[in-house]
């Protein structure tokens, strides 16, 4: 009898143990906060550090994002994605959200002003001679995002087009749906040449000569970039604090790092 009951006893203590430990770890998930970030892909290389840093002072706040063309996230957000944060690469699609009821009109937060420049893989293809190279017969696959929704697209083509040679290179061009894409296409190869965001070079590419050259801002509109919350992330306090924490200096740091300007910068 003892033995019976000690052994009833021992089982009582581990469904008890059981139930506990299920409770603990319920009523930790609930602790953690949970934030939906959209973010544009000129954002991939630095989206890790940037999200470190925002845990290191938030540890149970957890970013979970998605990365690719600002006009796409625009249209997906406006037809009522639950996303509670979008950073755009182009401060002009926040504001359409706004104006729609999409998003927050006092949340808007400039953080970055983006930079392009002419990148190349391909042996003996010298970009330092900047983008009239782009017209060298040699040269017969450029890559840009897509100008129809990307927002590093539009800025190729206004550069080009600055430049005098939109209508001699436009044969030559191929899109990839955002500017991660469009860097992918000539870190394979399948472009000799391309116009992508800085920050996709500073981010995967080692900084070898004659690899990369930076576009003169004054050849395209100001790619300023801007983040928002979205009438679904209103209600995400987590959300709130992660917008936030985009002006802070350790934010701030990581955009440099990456070439990001202020969005007040020239």
């Amino acid at each position: 009898m003892n033995a019976r009951n000690l052994g009833l006893g021992f089982a009582v203590m581990l469904m008890a143990l059981a139930t506990f430990t299920r409770f603990k770890r319920a009523e930790s998930t609930s602790a953690i906060g949970l934030v939906t970030v959209a973010a544009a892909s000129d954002l991939v290389a630095c989206l890790d550090q940037l999200d470190a840093a925002f845990l290191a002072a938030h540890p149970d706040i957890h970013p979970q994002r998605t990365v690719g063309s600002s006009g796409t996230f625009n249209a997906q957000i406006a037809n009522g994605a639950p996303f509670d944060i979008f950073l755009s690469a182009d401060v002009a699609y926040p504001k359409a959200l706004i104006a729609g009821g999409h998003a927050q009109a006092a949340s808007l937060t400039p953080y970055a002003r983006g930079r392009i420049v002419l990148w190349s893989t391909t042996a003996g293809c010298d970009v330092t001679k900047g983008l009239t190279m782009l017209t060298d017969p040699a040269v017969r696959k450029i890559a840009i995002a897509n100008p129809e929704h990307a927002p590093y697209g539009r800025a190729a083509q206004a550069a080009l087009m600055a430049a005098g040679i939109w209508e001699v290179v436009q044969p030559k061009l191929v899109f990839g749906d955002n500017i991660a894409q469009a860097a992918h296409f000539v870190q394979t190869g399948n472009a000799q040449v391309g116009i992508v965001a800085l920050s996709l070079v500073m981010g995967k590419i080692p900084s070898e000569p004659k690899t990369w050259r930076e576009i003169p801002e004054d050849l395209y509109p100001p790619l300023d970039q801007a983040a928002v919350l979205t009438v679904h992330g209103v209600a995400n306090p987590s959300a709130r604090l992660y917008l936030d924490f985009l002006s802070t200096p350790p934010a701030r740091a990581v955009f440099n790092h990456f070439g990001f300007r202020l969005p007040d910068e020239r």
